[in-house]
């Protein structure tokens, strides 16, 4: 953001230029003077006085000095009330150690007697000189021609000799080498040593740099020795600084030793976008003989802000700015309350009216506001803002479209930022803390002892990284972390440093873990294992009844908050007890408890189930398949693609297979019915289209095969089906029905499709 302070220095140090007003009254002390030499007694006073050719010269000198020298070509007195006039007056003032050469000069001066005053009835010129060196010369030697004087010229000064107060009510103008200036009236009083600029108070400064110094009116005081301008403006190319009232407190050299400005302190700069200061006061402190600006403190109210497509604002209690060689702003410190603010207007492309491009607007508008009971801020060249540092409990509110806000805070922050006074990067610990609010939805909320924020160049976030423990809430959800990096783009954080995600009994580990904050579906890589707990049984299920925990591994996993459904690639692997399937992608519903398994013939899914017989011995069944589904209230498995189910003693394949499950039922008093245990039992298979069971001494083909654990019958029909077996030979009919428990078989024929049997015979 855009800090133009450094532009105030101009005019602290060029506001100083008004000191040179206050010489001004070394002119009426000196006419005060002068008018005693010509009106009271000579030898009184000690004063030497000569005839010359051009008319007469007066001095005086103490100590071997000489003070000042007054000369005229005549004096005039009339008889008339007793009035005098000199003509041609040629004033050199030395001072009391000869450290001045100031010299005056008019054409016609006169002296009322009764009034006691002394008027210039001309122009009066002024040459103001300082002579440092005059200690170290002989009386009355002109400084060296390098030295500069200031020039003021005026005309109508009427000076009181018994007041010693002088005033001109026309206009008083003066010059520098590098400035000149005037104001309409003036007025001194001798005994407080003040001078009064009336109005119109002005000054040019044309080095370094052109400006315009103007003023409703000024004092100039010895004791303190102070400049007072009210109502002062500063103006030169693109600044405007302005000030109720400036103060400024001279040391005894006339240096300029520190200034305060009171009541509505503001600047305009303007350039490629329009900055805008504000403050109740200033204070500057300056040093050295040239005036240079050390320190400047802004109290009350102090604002900044900067115009343009993205405005911004900066607000605090009491700033202080420290300068370093050639008034460059070095340092500035903050406090008491101080608050940054950045807007940025979005732009949407599809808004096709300028009401629909209005509420786009406001929907894409972001605003970044940075809060802190002190801040400290380090700049590079008075302008480049290089870093800031937060006291005290900071915070950062980023708010879009007015609805969704998103507050960070740390106990400290350091930022740094770009070449054009952006936010950059933004590092905050320890208890860095991340809240982001929207109507409607649960706050998100993420924390960590470390806290990394980079800003995209044009203003915005670009990445969040949360180090050292990360935890972050989101309602039902929560994720954990060593470390988190937030992207704006894709509103993604992924998750590394044995990362976990739970969501409402879902608990998953990985190796990366990508979290979106918006729709919550989660993305896991590497070693994926997830744990659904917290379930409640299901007395009309089967192969995930029970209330205990599901389990899940794979490579990589991909959750859908929206829809609760999880899918689980590369070498998948769900089971619940002893119930297991296996598939290269497992896709699974945690609220239906339900599951599709995908895999193919070189890797096809894999399922054991249980079988019982009718002495209550259960054996494992192996099913495998390229495609399997299955409802867990539907208590179907619907297997395609080569399904193949194998058990102890037989094999069973065919193209389409629908394994029905057994209910486990409800358990009452803690006793449960079989079916109801750790292992979902076989109740019924119904196999179609190339159907085949295979034996150790018999293999059935068919097109239909109905299987029931219960009796452990097989019915095949279809194709048409038979049976062959290396004791009894082949048998075919419309339909055959045999027990695998006690081989027995029985066929069933039609007119049309009698039953054959063919008999195997020993040889």
């Amino acid at each position: 953001m855009p800090l133009p302070v450094t532009r105030l220095r101009r005019w602290f140090a060029a506001a100083a230029i008004l000191m040179i007003a206050i010489v001004a009254g070394m002119y009426f002390y000196a006419r005060w003077r002068v008018s005693k030499v010509v009106h009271q007694v000579p030898a009184k006073l000690g004063l030497n006085i000569q005839q010359t050719a051009e008319g007469f010269a007066i001095s005086k000198s103490e100590q071997g000095r000489t003070q000042f020298t007054v000369s005229a070509s005549k004096a005039v007195q009339f008889k008339q009330g007793g009035r005098a006039e000199l003509h041609n007056v040629k004033i050199v003032v030395y001072g009391k150690d000869s450290s001045r050469f100031d010299r005056i000069a008019g054409d016609d001066f006169e002296y009322d007697p009764a009034s006691g005053n002394v008027t210039a009835k001309g122009r009066v010129f002024i040459d103001l000189e300082a002579n440092p060196e005059g200690l170290k010369s002989s009386d009355q030697t002109p400084p060296p021609a390098t030295n500069k004087p200031i020039h003021v010229e005026t005309e109508g000064l009427v000076f009181n000799k018994d007041t010693g107060d002088g005033s001109v009510s026309g206009k008083v103008v003066f010059q520098t080498p590098d400035a000149m200036g005037s104001a309409v009236g003036a007025q001194y009083v001798s005994k407080t040593g003040a001078l009064t600029l009336r109005s119109q108070v002005e000054v040019k400064v044309s080095q370094p740099r052109q400006y315009r110094i103007t003023a409703d009116h000024g004092a100039i005081q010895k004791g303190p020795r102070t400049i007072v301008l009210n109502g002062a403006r500063l103006t030169r190319f693109g600044q405007e600084l302005k000030a109720d009232e400036a103060k400024f407190y001279l040391r005894a050299d006339n240096t300029v030793e520190r200034i305060l400005a009171d009541g509505d302190v503001e600047g305009v700069f303007r350039g490629t976008s329009t900055a805008r200061s504000k403050s109740d006061h200033a204070e500057m402190l300056l040093t050295g003989n040239r005036n240079q600006l050390t320190q400047a403190v802004l109290t009350g109210n102090v604002q900044l802000a900067t115009e343009g497509a993205e405005p911004a604002q900066a607000y605090a209690g009491r700033a202080t700015l420290h300068f370093g060689v050639g008034q460059v702003i070095e340092t500035v410190h903050a406090e008491d309350g101080v608050r940054l603010e950045q807007q940025k207007q979005g732009t949407d492309a599809t808004a096709t009216t300028p009401s629909s491009a209005s509420s786009s607007a406001a929907a894409n508008q972001r605003t970044i506001e940075m809060t802190a009971p002190a801040m400290d801020f380090l700049l590079k060249n008075g302008k480049v803002l290089q870093s800031a540092t937060t006291s005290g409990p900071p915070q950062i509110a980023l708010t879009q479209g007015g609805s969704q806000k998103t507050i960070i805070t740390a106990d400290k922050f350091t930022a740094s930022f770009t070449e054009k006074n952006r936010l950059s990067l933004l590092h905050g610990e320890p208890n860095s803390k991340i809240v982001s609010s929207q109507p409607g939805q649960a706050d998100r909320v993420s924390t960590s002892p470390v806290l990394e924020v980079a800003f995209q160049p044009q203003g915005g976030i670009s990445t969040v990284t949360q180090s050292r423990g990360l935890t972050y809430v989101s309602g039902t959800q929560r994720a954990f972390a060593e470390r988190g990096t937030y992207t704006e783009a894709d509103q993604t954080l992924v998750l590394t440093g044995s990362p976990r995600v739970v969501d409402g009994g879902m608990s998953t580990t990985a190796q990366i873990v990508r979290f979106n904050r918006v729709t919550g579906d989660v993305v896991a890589d590497g070693n994926v294992k997830s744990t659904y707990s917290d379930l409640k049984p299901q007395p009309d299920g089967a192969l995930l009844a029970t209330s205990d925990p599901i389990h899940v591994v794979s490579r990589s996993m991909t959750a859908h908050r929206s829809s609760a459904v999880a899918v689980y690639s590369g070498n998948a692997r769900l089971w619940q007890n002893s119930n297991v399937v296996e598939a290269p992608t497992i896709e699974f519903d945690r609220d239906h408890r339900s599951l599709v398994a995908k895999g193919s013939a070189a890797q096809p899914v894999k399922t054991v189930l249980v079988q019982t017989d009718s002495k209550g011995k259960a054996t494992p069944v192996t099913v495998t398949s390229e495609l399997l589904t299955y409802l867990d209230t539907d208590r179907k498995i619907f297997l395609t693609g080569g399904v193949t189910a194998k058990g102890a003693d037989a094999t069973m394949t065919s193209r389409l297979m629908t394994v029905f499950l057994a209910a486990r039922g409800p358990c009452k008093d803690g006793n449960c019915p079989a079916s109801a245990g750790a292992t979902t039992q076989l109740d019924k298979i119904v196999a179609e289209n190339d159907v085949a069971i295979i034996e150790a001494a018999r293999r059935a083909t068919g097109q239909r095969l109905v299987y029931t654990a219960a009796d452990d019958k097989y019915v095949l029909t279809g194709g048409p089906p038979c049976i062959f077996d290396a004791e009894h030979g082949k048998i075919t009919g419309d339909s055959l029905t045999f027990y695998r428990h006690d081989d027995r078989v029985l066929v069933e024929g039609k007119s049309t499709s009698p039953a054959v049997t063919r008999t195997q015979v020993a040889r």
